[in-house]
């Protein structure tokens, strides 16, 4: 049985639409329960790119939503990073072929500091020198790129599969790759107000 205060503080709860960011639409991503809208701030809130575009395809891609302001009855999020399922990434790793995986802290064109994390798959094993090449090719590519995109079009390019492919591209010809994949990216540092 119920006491009185349980069934109070039930009903003092309130439900708040949770709000992508801009870079992805603004569309609904889920709803929570607080009694207090400061609760909700700094809630962090996962869902899949496959859920926010409606195509199943891209169920393997997780992103990662931080609450940063209420407004009414809706929480909107910002951006904090993304990650593959590790299941999709355990997919990618055969016998005999090597898995070249890379840490690149880069800044944006508009002051964030985005750490990505890129795997490159080989069809065969690559010798060390190969895979030091196709490591440099990745790291300056992605340098490249953050300098001249702000962070919602360098997000964009890595959620979307670009980024992975122009590395593919650029790299597949010191050694045949299989596949390569921005595998996670965490949000390390905004820009600093003037």
């Amino acid at each position: 049985m119920k006491r009185k205060s349980d069934s109070r503080k039930a009903k003092s709860k309130e439900w708040y639409k949770i709000i992508g960011p801009d870079m992805f639409g603004k569309s609904q991503v889920g709803e929570t329960v607080a009694s207090d809208p400061k609760n909700v701030v700094g809630r962090i809130i996962e869902t899949t790119l496959g859920e926010l575009t409606n195509n199943f395809s891209k169920q393997n891609i997780k992103l990662k939503f931080k609450v940063d302001q209420i407004a009414g009855d809706s929480a909107y999020t910002k951006f904090v990073g993304h990650e593959l399922t590790s299941d999709y990434v355990r997919s990618l790793v055969k016998r005999r072929t090597s898995r070249i995986d890379t840490i690149i802290d880069v800044i944006t064109s508009d002051g964030y500091r985005v750490r990505v994390k890129p795997s490159c798959f080989t069809v065969k094993r690559a010798k060390t020198t190969q895979v030091k090449s196709i490591r440099e090719v990745a790291t300056v590519l992605i340098q490249e790129k953050a300098k001249t995109m702000d962070m919602a079009q360098f997000i964009q390019e890595i959620v979307l599969g670009r980024l992975s492919l122009d590395i593919y591209k650029n790299a597949k010809a010191i050694y045949p790759l299989r596949r390569v994949e921005i595998r996670k990216t965490e949000v390390i540092g905004e820009p600093v107000a003037a």
